[in-house]
């Protein structure tokens, strides 16, 4: 019997990673996200952009080398890449309300098969944590999640409808979990890659909205 493996938090993030192209000006968000810029990207040249004004960053520092003045919007501390800036936080969001994002990453409490996530704020909290998740959301030119499939309890996190206040509708294009990475489509949410172990009718049953399995569906390679 194969062994049943969940991706955990790196393998998601460095899975989302592959599909960055060459070129491309990505923002990362907090959480699962920002281990994206851990990936080593082979013949690709990536720029990460923090919303608190950085600008080519690369893996986030190891533990005892750490630049007390430079972090992401999360709060980590991160590398520099050759050529990096650190501009304004005015500054940085220009860039992402221009349009000039061709990509950004974030988390998220829910996701809907037509595209709506939400990930500013959970069931029974008193305000929110909005940041600039809604800036990003339509600013950027493409929106792809990283998330694990469940909650803590078992709640689908993948879902016909969001049960959540919305950041965005219709804009997520790609979700990674830790069980499948799932192409948002016209039709729903295509699984397009498996993690080991499992077969579409176990992820089915931990997942709100109706799957459709591609007909080229493969394990993830981890």
């Amino acid at each position: 019997m194969t062994q049943k493996i969940k991706l955990n938090r790196q393998q998601i993030a460095n899975r989302l990673a592959e599909e960055f192209e060459d070129g491309w000006l990505v923002n990362l968000g907090i959480g699962i996200p920002t281990l994206c810029s851990n990936y080593e990207q082979i013949d690709k040249t990536i720029i990460y952009h923090s919303e608190n004004g950085v600008i080519g960053y690369g893996p986030l520092q190891k533990t005892g080398e750490e630049d007390l003045h430079l972090v992401n919007a999360g709060g980590q501390y991160i590398t520099l890449m050759p050529g990096a800036s650190i501009v304004d936080h005015a500054d940085s969001f220009a860039i992402i309300r221009s349009g000039r994002l061709d990509l950004t990453v974030m988390g998220a409490y829910e996701v809907a098969e037509n595209g709506d996530f939400a990930n500013w704020k959970t069931l029974g909290r008193k305000g929110g944590g909005i940041g600039g998740a809604m800036d990003l959301a339509i600013g950027a030119k493409r929106v792809f999640l990283g998330l694990q499939h469940t909650t803590r309890d078992g709640v689908p996190r993948l879902r016909s409808t969001c049960s959540l206040p919305i950041t965005a509708k219709g804009v997520a294009k790609l979700v990674c979990t830790d069980l499948g990475l799932f192409e948002v489509t016209n039709e729903g949410f295509v699984m397009k890659e498996i993690a080991p172990g499992y077969d579409p009718d176990e992820v089915q049953t931990m997942t709100d909205a109706q799957i459709i399995v591609s007909s080229s569906l493969k394990e993830f390679s981890i």
